[in-house]
């Protein structure tokens, strides 16, 4: 019997309550943090790939799987195929008129209009405000729904080495502006945007409607980190089994640089 993976789940939470927002959110999100495999046509070049096209339902949509063996279950053997994060997927089929399903031939099947797509990739393309101004005042966070604190303590085991922890608390600026401050505290250079990505996608995905969250990076030398570490809730990120990077280096793990169709 195969594996359940974290989609199977999402996706049967879903399907369980398909009035759920917040379930249907959660499944997206799912969908964008993990690796997929893309079937292909033809084997990847270097930078542009040939996905095999569905037609269903009179539109087309990419073969795309959460596990290998699943894509070589449906394809009865060998295939080629390309392994991409959802964010990725997502972002090179962006506006393509391309759809995808998802899993065909198992319980976690659907398939996902391109409309739905190029929504998930303008989502995904959203980040919050990155904090210029100096805290004034830093408090314990009050009044945060569950489901907030839970979708971040998620989104942030998934930033693998990309800071050594985060603190979440409220905050007051000069001029008496409050709001809530994620504060990433020795964060790798360079990997500041994907941390803010990630706090966006938590506060978006966990279907809080009008909620705003702050992003700030410090050194844990700062005489601020001090303040945070007291006044915060405390998120620590996984250690690394090697040493992180910024930036993805596999081929269509990086949102920002796709590979193309072709």
């Amino acid at each position: 019997m195969s594996e359940t993976t974290p989609l199977d789940i999402a996706h049967a939470a879903m399907e369980a309550a398909p009035d759920d927002d917040t379930l249907r959110l959660r499944f997206y999100e799912r969908l964008a943090d993990g690796e997929l495999f893309l079937a292909l046509d033809s084997e990847p070049g270097a930078a542009e790939i040939a996905p095999t096209i569905f037609p269903a339902e009179g539109a087309r949509f990419a073969l795309v799987f959460d596990r290998e063996d699943r894509l070589a279950a449906f394809a009865e053997g060998e295939a080629p195929y390309a392994v991409l994060s959802g964010r990725g997927l997502a972002a090179m089929l962006a506006g393509q008129g391309i759809g995808l399903a998802v899993n065909p031939g198992v319980a976690s099947a659907i398939l996902i209009p391109a409309a739905a797509v190029d929504w998930l990739a303008g989502t995904l393309a959203e980040a919050p405000r990155e904090v210029e101004e100096v805290p004034e005042e830093l408090t314990a966070p009050a009044g945060l729904p569950e489901a907030l604190i839970a979708a971040l303590d998620t989104k942030l085991a998934t930033a693998r080495g990309l800071a050594r922890f985060a603190y979440l608390c409220g905050v007051t600026y000069a001029g008496g502006r409050r709001s809530h401050l994620l504060a990433f505290i020795d964060p790798v250079p360079g990997a500041e945007p994907a941390l803010a990505r990630a706090a966006g996608e938590a506060l978006t995905f966990s279907g809080i409607e009008a909620g705003v969250m702050d992003v700030g990076f410090f050194r844990a030398s700062d005489p601020v980190a001090a303040r945070l570490a007291k006044a915060g809730l405390r998120f620590d990120l996984p250690v690394p089994d090697s040493p992180a990077r910024g930036q993805c280096a596999a081929p269509g793990m990086d949102p920002d640089a796709p590979p193309r169709l072709r």
